[in-house]
């Protein structure tokens, strides 16, 4: 049978880079990650395994010793990590997002110091928008970075941060009035510090908390945090790119990235929760023949199927807009949505699949069915991804005169 989620057109580094990512998931993932989800337990083993395949600096330039690899590379190696276990691929996405941000937005001094080291793992990325009353409205963060001679002095508390603890470099979005006048758009007076960080729980660096971990219904084994800033000095030269004002952009850059992300993750459990599906359907019977041969269940599976197809192509179409350097808001937004919400109903119908049994954390369906929930919030809910699309398409659409 040819395997779902197929992709036409890679080149064969591509191709051999997601068969040695897919036989790592394979052999070092899937054996292991139900464990040490119902443990909680950070993954370190098979982070290590991520650092030596280089995965860490898969879109780095090679230049900063990195692979140079595309988005659309990344995505299908996020979507392969994401079969094994969701919780991997969010260790390395905050740290892509940053890396990438840095690629972009960052100051020549900036790139040198952090990406070298970054496509290592040296230095592990996590990135910071929301707060505690701030849900979807960036334009309400309340988070501020004010000037004092050659440094800059954060105050406030950010929520929801991937990789708090283990992170040691922090892309954070913070208000800063500095050069900007009273009634200046909200989003023309936000900008990005980069804050360098040992990590752990606790006070970090003089200034900067990180609490322990928010116990969390799925997504286990990564670690999600608050950020607590009280008077935290950041020298000037950490504004990413130099100049204050345009944090909201380049972190909007950063987060379409991001949404890619999550479509590949979407795609990845999917296509775990199909695999599980149609396994258990053919190896469970009922009056007499496999419950695979009773039309129900067939049909269920043929819809499973389709929506993972879908959803992958959604996917790579989104990664490849954005490789090709044009905008690629309305199909990220879109893969997003597509993604996250077919991943749910997949889970769903194989968790149907499996009856009774689907309820035991004896089976991997379980975690699955806890872990799916968190794609619908996460990189911006639903609702925000409908917002973003109906505005893209009036703008393309636009009746003239």
């Amino acid at each position: 049978m040819a395997r779902l989620a197929q992709t036409a057109g890679l080149t064969d580094v591509q191709q051999e880079i997601l068969s040695t990512v897919r036989d790592f998931v394979d052999k070092e993932i899937i054996p292991v990650a139900t464990q040490l989800e119902h443990k909680d337990e950070y993954p370190q083993q098979i982070v290590d395994g991520l650092k030596e395949l280089g995965l860490f600096g898969l879109m780095i330039p090679e230049e900063y010793g990195g692979l140079g690899e595309s988005l659309l590379t990344y995505a299908l190696c996020v979507e392969e990590i994401a079969r094994g276990w969701m919780s991997v691929s969010g260790i390395i996405n905050t740290h892509f997002i940053v890396a990438y941000m840095l690629k972009q937005h960052g100051t020549q001094e900036q790139k040198d110091t952090f990406l070298p080291r970054m496509a290592l793992g040296e230095v592990r990325g996590a990135f910071s928008m929301s707060e505690p009353g701030l849900g979807s409205d960036v334009s309400a963060i309340t988070s501020k970075g004010v000037k004092d001679g050659d440094e800059y002095v954060l105050n406030g508390q950010k929520m929801w941060l991937t990789n708090g603890g283990t992170s040691t470099l922090v892309a954070v979005l913070c208000r800063s009035d500095e050069g900007h006048p009273e009634g200046t758009a909200p989003h023309k007076s936000m900008t990005t510090f980069l804050v360098e960080k040992k990590p752990g729980f606790g006070e970090v660096r003089p200034g900067l908390t990180i609490p322990g971990k928010i116990d969390k219904m799925g997504y286990k084994g990564v670690d999600t945090t608050e950020l607590i800033m009280d008077g935290l000095r950041i020298p000037a030269n950490r504004v990413l790119g130099g100049t204050t004002g345009r944090g909201f952009y380049q972190m909007m850059d950063g987060v379409e990235v991001g949404r890619v992300n999550v479509a590949a993750r979407g795609c990845g459990v999917a296509q775990r929760a199909f695999e599980l599906g149609v396994s258990y359907a053919q190896q469970r019977h009922t009056f007499g023949k496999p419950i695979a041969q009773h039309q129900a269940i067939s049909f269920k599976l043929a819809e499973m199927a389709t929506k993972v197809e879908a959803a992958h192509a959604m996917m790579v179409n989104a990664a490849r807009k954005k490789d090709s350097g044009e905008r690629n808001d309305l199909e990220a937004g879109m893969a997003k949505y597509l993604a996250s919400e077919y991943c749910k109903e997949v889970v769903e119908d194989a968790f149907r699949i499996h009856g009774g049994y689907g309820f035991s954390k004896e089976y991997e369906i379980e975690r699955l069915y806890r872990e799916a929930p968190m794609l619908l919030i996460g990189e911006g809910t639903a609702e925000i991804q409908k917002m973003i699309i109906g505005r893209r398409l009036l703008e393309e659409y636009r009746l003239q005169g």
